[in-house]
C-alpha cells in the first residue's frame, strides 16, 4: 500500500488541529520522504528545500513586491483611485458600488495584496456608500469581491508563488493576467447591477459631471499609473526582469509616498518591518510547501490520481473540470495559500503531462482560488471586512456575495473554453 494517503490523512489533521501549514508541510514531507529512502537523505533534502532556496536571487522578487504593496497602502492612491472612478460613475444607479470594484481592481494592480485591497477599500468606500443609503449587503459584497482582484492582477504574490514552484516565468504569469483580471472587473460591475436589480434597491444618483471635470478627476491616479505601465511596460518590452522590476516597483512606490505628502520615519519603519514578517512568513511555507513536494513526487501520488483522473475520462478538459470540482470543495474548508501549496505540487504534474500549458493553468488555479476568498465558511476577505466593520455580520456579506460569485464561475467557464485570452499577451 502507497504511505500517501497516510500522509495525507495525517497533514489534513495537523491543519485542522491549528498547526501553521509551513509546520504541517515541511513536517509531513520530511517524515514522508524519511520513510520512502531513509532519514539521513531526507534530512539533505530538507536542508537542500530551505538552504539553496533560501539563496535563490529569483525569490527577493517576493519581499520587494510586498514592500512595493506596503508603499503604496500608505501613499493615499487607494482613495484617489475611488474618487476618481466615482466621478466618472455617480450618474448611474449603483456608480458607488461600481466604482468600488473598479477602484479595486487599480489598486490591486499596484498593492497585490487580496486582503490589504480589501481592508484599505472598507475603510475609504463604505461609509461613503453608507451615506448614499446602500445596503451592507451591497456593499460590502463589492469590497470583498473586488479584493479578490489581488491575487490575479499584477503584481501577485500568489502567482509569484506559483511560478517559482512549477518554475514558470513570472514575467509571463503576470502578463496572462491581465485580461482575466479585466474581465473580473467588468463581471462585478455586472453583479452590481444584477444585485440591485434582484434585491430591488432604490439609489440615488447625482448630476453627470462635465467632461473637462471628470477628466481632471483622473489627476490623483497618474502615480498609480504611471508605476503600473513602468513595472508591467518594462517586463513586456524585456528591459528588465520580473526581479528587477520588483525593485523598481518598490523604489517607484517609496517616490509615490514622498510626492504625497505622508511621508514619516514611523511609517518606512512600519513598511520595512510588515514586509519583514510577511517575507518571513511566506518563505517558511514555500520552503514547507518545496519538501512536501519531494514527498510527493516519491510516494507515487502523481501517479495515483492520474489513474483517478483517467476514470472520468482521459482529456485535458475533463482532467480540469475534476480538479475544478476538487478547488471548489477546498475552498469551502481552506483558505486560498494553503489550498495552493498544498494542491499545485500535486495537480502541475498532472497537466503538464496532458500538455496544458502551466502559464494558462496557474491563471486558472487564482481565479478558482479567488472564489475560496468570498465563499463560506473561509472565505477570508468577508472575515477582513468583519474585523473591520463588526457591525456587519458573516451572514449579511456571504448572501450578498452570491451574484459575484457566480460571475467569477462565469468567467472561469470562459476562460477554460478559450483559452487563447489567458495568453494573449504571453
Amino acid at each position: 500500500m502507497e504511505s500517501w494517503p497516510i500522509g495525507m490523512a495525517v497533514l489534513g489533521t495537523l491543519l485542522l488541529v491549528g498547526v501553521p501549514i509551513s509546520i504541517a508541510l515541511a513536517g509531513v514531507g520530511l517524515v514522508g520522504v524519511a520513510s520512502i529512502i531513509g532519514w539521513t537523505p531526507a534530512l539533505s533534502l530538507l536542508g537542500s528545500a530551505f538552504f539553496d532556496n533560501g539563496r535563490d536571487y529569483s525569490l527577493s522578487v517576493l519581499p520587494l513586491f510586498l514592500m512595493m504593496g506596503n508603499f503604496v497602502v500608505q501613499s493615499g492612491i487607494a482613495e484617489e483611485l475611488y474618487n476618481s472612478a466615482y466621478a466618472w460613475l455617480r450618474h448611474r444607479k449603483g456608480g458607488l458600488a461600481t466604482a468600488t470594484v473598479i477602484a479595486c481592481g487599480a489598486f490591486s494592480s499596484v498593492c497585490g495584496s487580496s486582503m490589504a485591497t480589501a481592508a484599505t477599500m472598507t475603510r475609504i468606500a463604505l461609509p461613503s456608500m453608507r451615506r448614499f443609503g446602500y445596503p451592507d449587503r451591497l456593499s460590502t459584497a463589492s469590497i470583498a469581491a473586488g479584493g479578490t482582484l489581488g491575487i490575479l492582477i499584477p503584481p501577485s504574490v500568489i502567482l509569484v508563488f506559483y511560478g517559482i514552484m512549477t518554475q514558470q516565468d513570472i514575467g509571463k504569469l503576470f502578463l496572462a493576467g491581465l485580461i482575466p483580471g479585466l474581465i473580473g472587473i467588468a463581471g462585478y460591475a455586472i453583479a452590481v447591477r444584477i444585485s440591485i436589480a434582484w434585491q430591488k434597491i432604490d439609489l440615488p444618483v447625482e448630476p453627470k459631471l462635465p467632461l473637462l471635470d471628470r477628466i481632471r478627476a483622473l489627476k490623483g491616479t497618474a502615480g498609480a499609473l504611471l508605476l503600473f505601465v513602468f513595472v508591467m511596460g518594462g517586463i513586456y518590452l524585456g528591459v528588465f526582469t520580473p526581479t528587477e522590476s520588483a525593485g523598481m516597483g518598490a523604489g517607484g512606490a517609496f517616490l509615490l509616498v514622498l510626492l504625497s505628502g505622508r511621508f514619516s520615519t514611523e511609517k518606512l519603519i512600519a513598511v520595512l518591518y510588515d514586509t519583514m514578517k510577511t517575507t518571513s512568513m511566506m518563505f517558511f511555507i514555500l520552503f514547507g510547501a518545496l519538501t512536501f513536494t519531494n514527498y510527493v513526487n516519491m510516494s507515487g501520488m502523481t501517479r495515483d490520481i492520474q489513474g483517478f483522473l483517467a476514470v472520468f475520462g482521459d482529456t485535458p478538459l475533463m482532467t480540469i473540470l475534476v480538479i475544478l470540482c476538487i478547488y471548489l470543495v477546498l475552498g469551502c474548508v481552506l483558505e486560498s495559500l494553503s489550498m495552493i501549496m498544498l494542491t499545485v505540487p500535486v495537480f502541475y504534474p498532472i497537466v503538464a503531462a496532458q500538455g496544458i500549458d502551466l502559464i494558462w493553468f496557474g491563471i486558472f488555479v487564482v481565479m478558482v482560488t479567488e472564489i475560496s476568498y468570498i465563499t463560506p465558511p473561509v472565505g477570508m476577505n468577508a472575515f477582513v471586512l468583519r474585523s473591520v466593520v463588526p457591525d456587519v455580520s458573516l451572514g449579511t456579506i456571504f448572501r450578498g456575495l452570491l451574484p459575484f460569485v457566480a460571475m467569477d464561475v462565469l468567467r472561469v467557464a470562459l476562460l477554460t473554453a478559450v483559452p487563447g485570452l489567458v495568453l494573449l499577451l504571453t
